[in-house]
């Protein structure tokens, strides 16, 4: 099996790893770059509060509906030359959206932007199962993670910096970076094997998906999870705020340090998998976030506050390399499509979680109904998780 993996690569699965990482974190790094320059991007266009935010939900719109084509697509034609088209119009739109001349075309560049994301990005989940050994799956899903994680941290704070010589230098700056990331992976990121179709059928996309049983049960336990997950982290800092009188700045702060667990236990998780195996992990994982909140939802105090969640988003660090990998194992000849999925159902999970906790949190004092929440649906995922890996195994007999 190792073997078949390793067909046509010419390259380490360190390197494998840190192209991932780079591109996770390219890609990321643009995605929450327009947060702190959208007052500055009000002003130049002559836009409310409410007008702006779509020039961040654009970008998102862009990408879950370019997934859900894009995923079956990959799945038919060379992985890797999706990447890197992907990629390399991505590095060209995000520095065209330092020449848009009003806030429709900005919006339009941020809506094709989104798209050109998702023909590259989920290309990076697809193929790593493909290209590395076995034993080294969690661990280089882990260092893609960590892109994406050490992004989140990088974004808000990198947009303010390079916006002070001006918000277009911001895209391109990024758009150059994200150029010659492009040059490296089509130096180095090595050719992806095709996936054969499992046993006697042909399917792909989203038939093969339909016709897995487990692969459905296990998307639908994924965006229970985002779900429950998002709904958490999407009032961290309205916590903070309301409870504990936070200013912007001291939320900043409290969210960097909370996102430095998240980037640690995504480079560094793969040791306790290595020793626990993927099934007892995710188990552990889920189980680990749960009593995290539980006891964040008795806590009064800033400080063991911001040191719970941190301990919480590190083991979300730990955990979301082990759940693309439990999907992908059953993906077969669907990977593409599997990754767009995940990707989609992680936006649809943040938007819905983000509306439904709203409420919730109005109504409830301290963290008690979000935490309750975020609770109920991991353990839902859980239940869900747990019979999808059941079906797998009944269907491999």
């Amino acid at each position: 099996m190792a073997d078949s993996r390793r067909i046509g690569r010419s390259v380490s699965d360190g390197t494998v790893g840190w192209l991932s990482f780079a591109t996770t974190f390219v890609v990321g790094t643009d995605t929450f770059l327009v947060a702190p320059l959208l007052p500055e991007l009000r002003g130049q266009f002559g836009v409310g509060v409410q007008a702006s935010g779509w020039l961040v939900s654009a970008y998102a719109l862009g990408y879950a509906l370019c997934a859900l084509i894009a995923g079956p697509v990959s799945d038919r034609i060379d992985r890797r030359r999706m990447l890197l088209v992907g990629i390399g119009l991505f590095s060209l739109l995000t520095a065209g959206c330092g020449f848009a001349w009003g806030f429709w075309s900005m919006a339009g560049l941020r809506f094709l932007t989104g798209a050109a994301a998702a023909l590259g990005t989920p290309q990076i989940w697809a193929s790593i199962p493909q290209l590395v050994a076995p034993d080294e799956i969690v661990r280089t899903m882990g260092r893609a993670t960590a892109g994406l994680a050490i992004a989140q941290l990088a974004g808000i704070p990198l947009g303010a910096f390079l916006a002070v010589v001006s918000w277009r230098f911001s895209f391109y700056a990024i758009g150059a970076t994200a150029a010659a990331i492009t040059v490296l992976l089509a130096l180095c990121f090595p050719h992806v094997p095709e996936t054969a179709a499992p046993g006697p059928s042909r399917a792909r996309g989203y038939r093969a998906v339909l016709a897995s049983r487990a692969l459905v049960i296990g998307l639908v336990a994924y965006f229970i999870f985002q779900t429950g997950n998002f709904a958490a982290l999407s009032f961290f800092g309205s916590w903070f705020s309301r409870d504990f009188g936070l200013s912007t700045a001291g939320i900043g702060a409290a969210m960097i340090a909370i996102g430095a667990g998240n980037a640690v236990g995504s480079l560094f998780g793969h040791r306790l998998v290595a020793r626990w195996g993927i099934r007892r992990s995710l188990v552990i994982g889920i189980l680990a976030m749960a009593a995290g909140y539980l006891a964040v939802a008795f806590i009064r105090h800033l400080v063991p506050a911001v040191c719970l969640l941190t301990l919480v988003m590190l083991a979300a660090g730990f955990l979301f390399p082990v759940l693309m990998a439990t999907l992908q194992s059953d993906a077969g000849a669907a990977r593409g499509t599997v990754s767009s999925l995940t990707n989609v159902a992680m936006y649809a999970g943040t938007t819905i979680g983000a509306a439904v906790a709203g409420p919730i949190f109005d109504a409830t004092p301290q963290f008690t109904g979000i935490a309750a929440f975020a609770i109920a649906g991991y353990l839902v995922a859980l239940l869900l998780f747990t019979r999808s890996r059941r079906t797998a195994s009944g269907a491999s007999r």
